[in-house]
């Protein structure tokens, strides 16, 4: 079982995990299982370059960051899982409440070509392709609101990244435009949506420092 199992290791999904696992210290995360299915083959980082993204050297390749990030990952936070070559099929679950209401919390298996997971929390950062055919989601699926239409792209229904319980979007399925920044951005920000819920609420950010 995951506390929270993020699918797909593009720049929303990678920087999600970055951030969750740069809270690791904190007392109210230092028991939580994180995760993250690194499927990166449908990113449209793969033949980009970019050029205009504060704090990445002009010139840089996407298909480099990409594989990059996992090494940052796995390097800087080996704690968080990393599933590599799978390929999410099926979603089931949903918020359930039980008798005790603090202890209440969504609970999703989540099917892969290869396996079968459980999670608390899931973090959907995949694209935003109509190609899109994960059993469970397609009843959020609605056309995208900040592309041409006749690209066909799709986005999730969300409010402020949160699909249901358990359940957000990140970067351009969540809605955002398809800039590397905003795809970032997004992915911290649900980041610390998660660290603030596991925090009861209190609302939390993570950060580091090199003050003496």
């Amino acid at each position: 079982m995951f506390d929270v199992l993020i699918i797909g290791g593009g720049v929303s999904g990678m920087s999600c995990a970055l951030v969750l696992g740069s809270a690791k210290n904190k007392s109210f995360v230092t028991d939580k299982k994180i995760g993250v299915i690194t499927h990166q083959k449908t990113s449209s980082l793969q033949e980009a370059l970019i050029n205009n993204a504060y704090g990445i050297a002009p010139g840089k390749l996407g298909a480099d960051l990409l594989a990059e990030s996992l090494q940052h990952l796995s390097e800087t936070y080996p704690h968080i899982t990393q599933i590599p070559n799978e390929k999410v099929l099926n979603i089931e679950g949903e918020f359930t409440s039980s008798v005790h209401p603090s202890s209440s919390c969504p609970e999703f298996k989540i099917t892969t070509n290869k396996n079968i997971y459980t999670s608390k929390i899931i973090v959907l950062a995949i694209g935003y392709s109509n190609t899109l055919a994960i059993e469970g989601l397609m009843k959020y699926v609605i056309p995208h609101q900040k592309t041409l239409p006749e690209k066909q792209r799709i986005q999730l229904k969300n409010c402020d990244h949160k699909v249901a319980e358990g359940i957000y979007v990140t970067g351009t399925l969540a809605g955002w435009r398809s800039q590397v920044a905003i795809a970032a951005g997004s992915g911290a920000a649900v980041a610390t949506d998660i660290l603030t819920l596991w925090n009861g609420g209190i609302q939390t950010q993570s950060h580091d420092s090199n003050k003496k």
